[in-house]
């Protein structure tokens, strides 16, 4: 089976997530998207996270509805910070029935020198990108797959920012992730 793994803190999850996953399911080549929730990005501050359990939760009822999506908590069991590299070897031993792809914007991609053993990425994974305005993406080897997906200019820190505000995030990321959201008092 050909997985897509769309790896991201999803501090919270928002429609634009879920769009580009949507994209990459029907245009990226693979059968299923494994939503791969980072606990710690090392390029990241952390201290804006929510809990990852939380943000796994939030995951698992943003796509409860659509088979081909799957909420993995893999990156939980492995060292902290989590390394992309790192999860790939470990999910390629354990799952060996699988072809693993990396899926990540053109923005994310220009850092990728930046990134732990970059250059086995490279060569050993296929990485489907999708495009984000602003970051064109040149010379790429024939493990890259470019993507036009429909972006929307929504971020999770955008998201935070309504909540702390007391302003609405509906329309910004499923009902029920909302309402759970609101319930919970996440963010405030």
């Amino acid at each position: 089976m050909r997985i897509g793994l769309y790896f991201g803190s999803f501090n919270p999850i928002h429609n634009g997530h879920l769009i580009i996953a949507n994209h990459v399911a029907e245009y990226g080549n693979v059968d299923k998207i494994w939503f791969v929730v980072s606990p710690q990005n090392p390029l990241k501050e952390t201290k804006s996270l929510l809990n990852e359990y939380d943000r796994l939760h939030l995951v698992k009822l943003a796509i409860q509805d659509n088979e081909r999506f799957h909420a993995s908590d893999i990156e939980f069991k492995l060292p902290r910070p989590s390394y992309t590299i790192d999860t790939l070897t470990y999910l390629s031993e354990h799952f060996p029935q699988h072809q693993f792809k990396v899926i990540m914007g053109s923005d994310s991609f220009q850092n990728i020198g930046r990134w732990k053993n970059h250059d086995v990425l490279l060569r050993d994974y296929e990485l489907i990108l999708y495009k984000r305005p602003g970051f064109e993406v040149t010379g790429t080897n024939s493990n890259v797959t470019m993507l036009a997906a429909p972006l929307l200019e929504i971020s999770s820190t955008y998201l935070r920012t309504q909540i702390r505000d007391k302003k609405s995030i509906r329309y910004l990321t499923p009902d029920i992730v909302a309402d759970y959201i609101h319930e919970n008092r996440y963010y405030l």
